[in-house]
């Protein structure tokens, strides 16, 4: 499986390399969310949360799971701005400001990436356009709980109201604790960025390309850029340039925006912490491998590495019956991959990614990748 970008007809001087405050401004809210995804932040997120207030907090928890599970298209807007010279912006504000520019349409598709994502990459009517859709949508966020349903329902009903609101929070979090975070990883992503750009312009787009991680890699015959990643997806530059954005942050993320009519973006890690690793017992390690051995169980961590999810909703994600789920819940759980916690009637299984990051790191990063 993998993401793949067709950049038939690319010319070098449409790729380009760019920070983006908005970008990282996401990923630092995810790594709030999530610290176990980035072992290596967890000392700033433990700062951070400790001196969050607690008004914002609540703000933040209301709508988390736009950046929980990694983050949302709206945090790379320039993306959805028709053409091939939409750049990031300087400061959060210019990428705000281009964040205002997306239509309605864009905004709430975008929004809805994580409710209704089976839409994602392909062309279709959005849910404030198909009163079908509208349907569906609502029903899928009532199964993720009140907090989604009552977003949801807010946002088709008024999509302006929720984007002002939105762009308070994200003002917010800049001035509480992101503006100083932001001031300190500046330099090194604007150095990394000039050397992708004097990679493209000395040694080509496969170089530039190729050296963001091993993980990309690019046939030239082709014209095919792969990505590998535990997900399937494709997306192309016809019509539009290709963006290259770093993240000091977003380890062991590697992640590509194929929205389709967005413009192509692969958001790139230029940081691998080292994890910390106490030795674990040797029946533990063989018992956890072969947990894992399976790829029906490693297609399970994928999901339950971004989120937690009840026995049925994996059945319906994955194709298999609840039992077949059920079992393969129980080996990993067994292993002590897998934690279970109830809410109500229902129980929600989760990945316990500090013992995965124990494991070893390229699990980790291929399930998160």
């Amino acid at each position: 499986m993998s993401v793949r970008i067709d950049i038939a007809g690319l010319r070098p001087e449409q790729v380009a390399a760019a920070p983006s405050p908005l970008a990282e401004l996401g990923m630092a809210l995810h790594a709030l969310a999530e610290p176990g995804h980035h072992p290596g932040l967890q000392g700033w997120a433990a700062g951070v949360t400790a001196r969050l207030d607690p008004h914002l907090a609540d703000r933040l928890y209301e709508v988390d799971f736009l950046w929980r599970t990694t983050f949302s298209d709206l945090f790379l807007p320039y993306a959805g701005i028709p053409g091939d010279a939409a750049r990031p912006g300087a400061t959060l504000g210019e990428e705000l400001d281009l964040l205002d520019e997306l239509t309605d349409e864009q905004f709430v598709d975008a929004a809805l990436e994580f409710n209704y994502p089976t839409a994602y990459g392909e062309p279709s009517h959005g849910p404030l356009d198909d009163p079908g859709q509208h349907r569906r949508v609502l029903e899928l966020a009532a199964l993720r709980g009140p907090r989604q349903m009552s977003f949801t329902d807010r946002l088709l009903t008024d999509p302006p109201r929720i984007r002002h609101w939105l762009r308070r929070l994200l003002e917010d979090c800049d001035e509480a604790f992101f503006a100083d975070t932001w001031a300190r990883l500046c330099p090194r992503l604007a150095a990394d960025t000039r050397h992708r750009t004097e990679l493209l312009r000395r040694k080509g787009v496969a170089e530039a390309l190729t050296s963001l991680s091993a993980a990309v890699t690019l046939d030239e015959a082709e014209a095919l850029v792969t990505v590998d990643k535990v997900g399937a997806g494709r997306t192309a530059t016809a019509g539009h340039g290709l963006l290259l954005v770093p993240t000091s942050m977003g380890w062991p993320h590697l992640m590509v925006l194929h929205r389709d009519g967005w413009q192509p973006v692969v958001h790139y890690p230029i940081a691998s912490p080292e994890l910390a690793t106490p030795p674990p017992s040797v029946e533990q390690v063989t018992r956890r491998l072969a947990a894992l051995s399976h790829p029906v169980r490693i297609r399970l961590c994928r999901h339950l590495a971004r989120g937690a999810f009840t026995t049925s909703e994996l059945a319906q994600i994955h194709g298999l019956t609840a039992p077949e789920i059920s079992r393969h819940l129980g080996v990993l759980k067994k292993a002590g991959l897998v934690t279970t916690q109830r809410r109500g009637r229902y129980a929600l299984h989760q990945l316990d990614v500090t013992v995965v990051a124990r494991l070893g790191s390229d699990f980790l990063e291929g399930v998160l990748r």
